[in-house]
């Protein structure tokens, strides 16, 4: 039997909160200043999807409250949910009118929008399983698309319109799944017995985790809810429709065996699919190299790099061709190096293909292999602005890049006329600017702005940036509340590398007076923009500080010596911060980076070790649902130390800040979760019991509730005693008055 589709009636969005304000300071005239509650209720608004019209969005809407109370210890459960809740906001950028589809935050992925249409398709997890929903814009209906199937939508199912139909591709899950996923899951967690072997092809936990990518892909009729079944289950990635609908290509991502190398392990193979009959035909072999296939908008062809060579895909053809293997000269007479070839985008009609090379932006022409430098890099690559390619006009004159200096806050869009030759800036300036979508016409942009130091807000212009308008206020109350200001800080670090930092100051400042400062750490930071950790920071009336790093693969772990001190250098000798009166911490490879650098310097008051590993040699096996995440990590990856433990174990030893816990003197805080998939309490538990047994000054606390971030992943109630409790660490070590903090939370005892 038919069923039909579920209309459920939207709302007009209602842009009011009510807010629970915790006692605080006031500093200023006629406003407060930022409290942890209001970290915890500032909406952050992020573009989903635009219409090709580029008339209506598709936004989420979140508050870091709606991203609490996930149950941690499921992490690596198939079949679990994480309830990270949003919003679901849709837009009218002609008229402004915005409407909320739902009465309260949900659950919610996969928009899209139909293909020259005003149908929003979308994932919304609702009593207990994912439903397929459709929003008519403009007649401002929702509908479940109620399917005639028993089976589930996956959580990670794709939603792909199928262009002149009235249909839909999603993917569900086999009869029988979620118990068999659930089952693998549990064998593994509560056992009774749990035994691995070296022998089987995949780790355990890869083997569970391998599951969430097994689904059915199906199309969905629309009105009536009827399924096809269209490819048997398997792990099906990028699946897109030729421009008629006629056809169906994709990706299969096979895993064959847990492998410690990059780029082994599992084997990929693009397929073409008749819908009209027929089974799936290979384009693109078998093989552990992934290629990353770039379409043509008709969807007949594909182009993709390797190893700097750019292949094109006919799949009218037998094979890929290689188009720019005669053009790989040397750069210059003073440079052997061979130039490379990297796929940027086709043209609208599929004649062209853009390309880049450390040359500039080349026009390919998929026929004769002709190639046109059409924009020449000018000067040095350190020295000229980031560009950033987000659209190509539908006539194909016009490219639209994001543009940022590399030295100033100037950032903004360029367009590239491709018959002039000439760049025009259409805005460039010190506003911070994300998520640039260009109408299919090119007479509309929709992009997110911000002043460099309040929320985001969606904004849209005409084709030439000329006329700006905001769309959206989702915090009106932040106008009642004081926001740090945030400055560009240039240095060098101790080898005399150039470096920047973002300073924010304190909310109370005063031209003349020093102030405590209290550093965030991790690995780069250049732009600004809202900041909740800053914000709370500067509300206690101290400088927020994000220094930059130069992580050096072989030795990272002098960086943070070499270049956040004299960072914080730059500031002092500008009389800005009391140099005595200094805090220092991170979260995750930030906090790692906190506790090595304490190891080296007691510059240092005080400093928070925030869900950072002290020991990168049992962190090696430590997070095992995460599998071979911490070896590559360490070996090729973020830690940077660029061999395995057994070629160059005293590395590993120096970059280990357990191995010198005899070195530290700065008073250590140390926040962890106790549900930590990623760095677990135990890690860190060995410092605790390490600088105890030598007599240094710690506290460790463990969020029994939170997971990767300590108490800002946890509950609320986590969250408020996660930022007392650094307020009041920081506070106690800048020798501050103490202010009375209710206990929240039992405290764990010391031994």
């Amino acid at each position: 039997m038919k069923r039909s589709p579920t209309r459920v009636r939207s709302q007009s969005v209602v842009l009011t909160l009510a807010f629970l304000l915790v006692p605080f300071v006031v500093q200023g005239q006629g406003s407060r200043a930022f409290t942890p509650e209001d970290a915890l209720n500032v909406r952050t608004p992020r573009i989903q999807d635009v219409s090709e019209d580029g008339r209506w969005v598709a936004t989420t809407v979140q508050r870091h409250r709606d991203r609490l109370n996930v149950d941690h210890e499921r992490f690596g459960d198939p079949t679990y949910v994480s309830p990270s809740l949003s919003e679901v906001v849709v837009v009218d950028t002609r008229s402004g009118d915005q409407r909320s589809l739902f009465d309260a935050p949900l659950v919610a992925r996969a928009f899209a929008w139909e293909p020259g249409g005003s149908r929003l398709a979308f994932l919304a997890y609702m009593a207990d399983a994912f439903r397929l929903m459709v929003y008519d814009a403009e007649r401002g209906d929702l509908s479940e698309v109620r399917l005639n199937s028993d089976l589930e939508i996956a959580s990670n199912s794709p939603v792909v319109w199928r262009p002149e139909e009235n249909t839909l591709l999603v993917g569900l899950r086999r009869e029988g799944w979620a118990a068999e996923a659930r089952q693998a899951y549990l064998d593994l967690s509560v056992g009774p017995i749990v035994v691995q072997d070296s022998e089987d092809d995949f780790l355990a936990w890869d083997a569970v985790r391998k599951r969430s990518s097994e689904m059915i892909t199906v199309l969905v009729s629309v009105d009536a809810g009827a399924v096809r079944e269209i490819v048997a289950e398997t792990s099906i990635q990028d699946p897109r429709f030729s421009d008629d609908g006629s056809f169906l290509t994709y990706m299969v991502a096979e895993r064959l065996r847990t492998s410690y190398e990059r780029g082994e392990g599992t084997e990929y193979e693009i397929f073409q699919l008749d819908l009209s009959g027929g089974e799936p035909r290979s384009v693109h072999p078998a093989g552990e190299r992934r290629v990353r296939p770039i379409w043509t908008k008709a969807g007949d062809a594909f182009a993709y790099s390797v190893q700097g060579n750019v292949f094109v895909r006919d799949l009218a053809a037998d094979s890929a061709v290689n188009l720019t293997e005669e053009h790989r000269t040397p750069l210059s007479e003073d440079d052997s190096t061979k130039t490379s070839f990297s796929v940027m985008r086709w043209r609208a009609d599929g004649e062209a293909l853009l390309i880049s090379s450390q040359k500039g932006y080349h026009l390919l022409d998929p026929k004769s292999g002709e190639l046109d430098l059409v924009y020449e890099f000018q000067g040095d690559e350190e020295d000229r602005p980031r560009l950033g390619l987000q659209s190509w006009s539908k006539d194909g004159r016009y490219l639209y890049l994001s543009s940022s200096a590399r030295d100033r806050w100037v950032r903004g869009l360029v367009r590239y006329d491709l018959q002039t030759r000439r760049m025009e800036d259409l805005v460039l300036d010190d506003k911070l600017y994300r998520a640039w979508r260009v109408s299919e016409d090119g007479s509309r942009i929709v992009f997110t702005r911000s002043d460099g130091n309040r929320p985001n807000q969606i904004w849209v212009a005409d084709g030439s940036m000329s006329d700006q308008r905001q769309l959206t206020d989702f915090n009106p109350w932040l106008r009642d509340v004081q926001l740090t200001r945030s400055e560009l800080v240039e240095y060098l670090d101790v080898d005399g590398e150039k470096l920047y930092g973002i300073l924010y100051y304190p909310i109370d400042y005063e031209l003349g007076k020093r102030y405590p400062l209290v550093a965030e750490i991790y690995e780069t930071f250049f732009d600004n923009g809202y900041n909740a950790n800053m914000n709370l920071l500067t509300a206690r009336g101290w400088f927020g500080f994000r220094p930059s790093v130069d992580l050096e693969i072989g030795f990272p772990g002098e960086a943070w010596l070499k270049g956040v001190t004299t960072a914080i250098n730059k500031v002092v000798d500008r009389g800005l911060v009391d140099g005595e009166k200094l805090g220092v911490h991170g979260t995750s490879y930030g906090g790692y980076a906190t506790n090595l650098l304490i190891t080296q310097t007691d510059r240092f008051a005080a400093a928070v070790n925030i869900s950072g590993k002290v020991n990168i040699i049992s962190f090696l096996g430590d997070s095992e649902k995460i599998t071979t995440r911490n070896y590559s990590a360490a070996e090729e990856g973020q830690d940077r130390i660029g061999a395995t433990l057994w070629e160059q174990p005293q590395k590993y030893i120096a970059h280990s800040a357990i191995m010198f816990a005899d070195r530290i003197n700065t008073p250590l805080l140390m926040l962890t979760g106790e549900g930590d998939w990623n760095v677990p309490a135990t890690n860190q538990r060995e410092m605790y019991y390490a600088l105890r047994r030598l007599g240094k000054k710690v506290t460790w606390v463990n969020y029994m509730r939170a997971g990767h971030g300590a108490g800002r992943a946890g509950t609320v109630e986590d969250f408020m005693d996660h930022w007392m409790r650094m307020f009041e660490w920081y506070g106690e070590h800048f020798d501050e008055p103490d202010e009375p903090r209710a206990k929240t939370t039992t405290e764990r005892g010391g031994s």
